[in-house]
Parts: structure tokens; C-alpha cells; sequence
């Protein structure tokens, strides 16, 4: 069950409360495009942030599909995901409507299918981010549990949760996160913090 619960900032009361406040999504455009002179690569992409609890497998999936020029809405992308109150199914999901929404087959699902990343997976994950940002696309992971962002702010969402990666820097071992829980939430992660953070789900890249 793909149902977001984050812990260490709501209830799951809190959560439906905030979920169902939401009036509609809240869109704003992101940073430059690859190439900074920092030597960081950032997607440009167009934010949205979920409409609801169990929307976080439209918003990033649709996140994803911004960087490559498509906009549909969320509910257009959650009718192809199938979509319910309980989530999104898996990252399989995910993979097959970025390839039909883009017309091309370019993304495939790794999944780890371990508790923690081993070093294998971390190099896999790494490649992955930099190969596909380097082709303008953004990569969408399932994830689950608690991570800490470089700014040491805990993400915890122990029912899973689906998010974008639109960037990485330090030759890839730091990752942008767009993060569609909430409007314009935008953090870096040291990558073998998200490859732990993937370890029991998966990713479309």
C-alpha cells in the first residue's frame, strides 16, 4: 500500500486533513537547465505538489514528464497509472506510463528488493541518475521509510511515497529531490541515502 504517512511532521489524521485542504495543485517552475557552472545538473521540470494523500504517483510522475516538454494533469496521468485511495502499485507502474506518455522506451524499473542498498546498487543507482539527467529526463522513486536530506532534515514516510529526481552534483553522489508532498519542496540527498531509501521499492530511470 503506497499511502503516504509522514511521522515526523503529521499525524495520519494531520495528513488527511492536509491532504483534503489543498485546493489544487500548486505549480512553479523550476531551476536552469543542465550545465550550471557549480558543476550541477538540474532538470528544468514544472512543479506540482499533490492535490491529496494518495497522489504522489501522478505528482511526480507527471514531474518527471515536464522535463521532457509533456504536461498532462495529474488525473490524466493517475487514470493511466491506476491510481486509488490506496496508491500507486509500483514502480513498474510508473516506468510504463513514462514510456507510453513519451512515445519512446528509454525508462526500465530496477528494483533492489533488499533492506539496505549494497555498494552494487549504489554505483547502479549513481549511473542511472547521471545517465538519464544527461538526457533530460527526470527519474521517479518509490520509496519508503525515513531519509535525511545534506541539510539534515528528516523525510519519513513509512507508508511509501513516490518522488523526482531532477539533478545530481558532486559527479552524481548528491541527487535534487522534487518531492511532491507538499508546494515547492525541493532538497539534495546524498545519493547512498536515497539508494537506502529505494532499497525496498524501486525506480523508473
Amino acid at each position: 500500500m503506497n499511502t503516504i504517512f509522514r511521522k515526523s511532521v503529521l499525524s495520519a489524521a494531520g495528513l488527511l486533513a492536509a491532504g483534503g485542504a489543498v485546493a489544487g495543485p500548486a505549480v512553479a517552475a523550476q531551476a536552469a537547465e543542465p550545465g550550471r557552472a557549480d558543476g550541477a545538473r538540474e532538470l528544468r521540470v514544472q512543479y506540482e505538489a499533490q492535490p491529496n494523500f494518495y497522489y504522489c504517483g501522478p505528482a511526480a510522475t507527471r514531474i518527471a514528464l515536464t522535463a521532457q516538454g509533456h504536461t498532462p494533469s495529474q488525473d490524466e496521468v493517475a487514470d493511466k497509472l491506476g491510481t486509488t485511495e490506496a496508491g500507486t502499485d509500483s514502480a513498474e507502474e510508473t516506468t510504463r506510463v513514462l514510456n507510453e506518455v513519451t512515445g519512446e522506451s528509454e525508462y526500465e524499473t530496477v528494483s533492489i528488493g533488499e533492506n539496505a542498498a549494497k555498494p552494487e546498487h549504489v554505483a547502479k543507482l549513481k549511473a542511472d541518475v547521471r545517465e538519464a539527467v544527461d538526457d533530460k529526463r527526470a527519474v521517479v522513486a518509490n520509496i519508503m521509510g525515513t531519509a535525511t536530506d545534506v541539510d539534515g532534515a528528516a523525510h519519513s514516510y513509512e507508508g511509501g511515497h513516490y518522488l523526482t529526481v531532477v539533478g545530481y552534483r558532486d559527479g552524481g553522489d548528491t541527487v535534487k529531490i522534487a518531492d511532491p508532498f507538499y508546494e515547492g519542496q525541493e532538497y539534495w540527498m546524498d545519493l547512498d541515502t536515497l539508494a537506502d531509501w529505494v532499497a525496498a521499492r524501486g525506480y523508473s530511470a
